[in-house]
């Protein structure tokens, strides 16, 4: 059997068109690059530069705060001082600093896109294939054109992972809005509320655990990409997974999988702990809420 010749065409219109891009978007997007990397490099030595035992002591308080639990604090705390303690504390802080500015970048163009998934049927339409796309693609793929266009280093890391960790806030801010109680938006409506009023003070509140666990989910894919974004000049706990992988040192590589598992541990647990603490204060203040409406009486 004879295949026709797709891959010569194909190939070669990506070429051409990827070629263009850097001819004619190349300077714009070295500047928007400096710019990225002047925020990347502040909150990495800001990072770094902050004493261990401030470090910790900040991240077990804010997990405390969070989940109302203080033996959560406590695991926060021992956690990042087994860190310290496997030698891995600047490049942990390294891996952070990327994750932190990856997430708030989903997180500016993800809960807006979502919400907007959810109130218009005709973004879903569009945005919801893209998101399937984005989802199966080897990341390679589209990693290969970023550093083309960026060259090898953090911030082309940062738009990878931003790419692969952008998708569970989008859906789950979407399915979170559409599964609000349509009585409770109906009631709103009755009270007079504006499409604004309707957003901040019926949806968002009633999606919170769900677009939280969305959160938890893009920070957990951020974490899962350290390996991946080391491999373009990242550095941070990747690198030691990736040296160890060339040197053939199972030492190494398994000092950088533990330190990587510990800040997904800790993550996961304080906003799993967050969310469940968000669910728990939205159901006491729907139980102690008045009725919208006071009672028929009959005389």
């Amino acid at each position: 059997m004879t295949f026709p010749d797709w891959y010569t065409p194909l190939a070669g219109a990506a070429n051409v068109l990827i070629d263009r891009v850097i001819v004619v978007y190349g300077d714009q997007a070295e500047q928007a690059s400096n710019t990225f990397l002047k925020v990347l490099v502040w909150n990495e030595q800001c990072l770094r530069n902050l004493p261990p035992w401030i470090m910790i002591g900040a991240c077990a308080a804010l997990a405390t705060a969070l989940s109302k639990q203080l033996a959560l604090g406590g695991m926060v705390a021992a956690g990042l001082w087994v860190i310290g303690a496997l030698g891995q504390w600047d490049a942990a802080m390294q891996s952070l600093a990327l994750m932190f500015c990856a997430i708030l970048c989903c997180l500016v163009g993800g809960l807006p896109l979502g919400i907007a998934c959810a109130n218009l049927p005709r973004v879903r339409v569009v945005v919801v294939p893209i998101l399937d796309l984005m989802q199966t693609i080897p990341i390679f793929v589209y990693l290969l054109p970023i550093a083309m266009l960026l060259g090898l280093g953090k911030v082309p890391a940062l738009l990878a992972t931003v790419v692969y960790a952008i998708a569970p806030v989008i859906r789950l801010t979407d399915l979170g809005i559409r599964q609000v109680d349509a009585a409770a938006l109906e009631a709103a409506r009755s009270f007079g509320a504006n499409s604004w009023q309707l957003l901040v003070k019926v949806q968002l509140p009633l999606a919170g655990p769900t677009i939280l666990q969305g959160i938890n989910q893009t920070t957990l894919l951020a974490l899962s990409m350290v390996v991946i974004a080391s491999m373009i000049g990242a550095r941070g706990v990747g690198e030691t997974v990736l040296v160890g992988l060339q040197r053939n040192d199972l030492g190494m590589g398994l000092v950088g999988g533990i330190v990587i598992c510990i800040l997904a541990i800790l993550l996961d647990r304080t906003l799993q702990a967050a969310g469940l603490r968000w669910q728990a204060a939205s159901i006491r203040q729907t139980r102690a809420s008045p009725p919208l409406s006071p009672p028929l009486r009959i005389f």
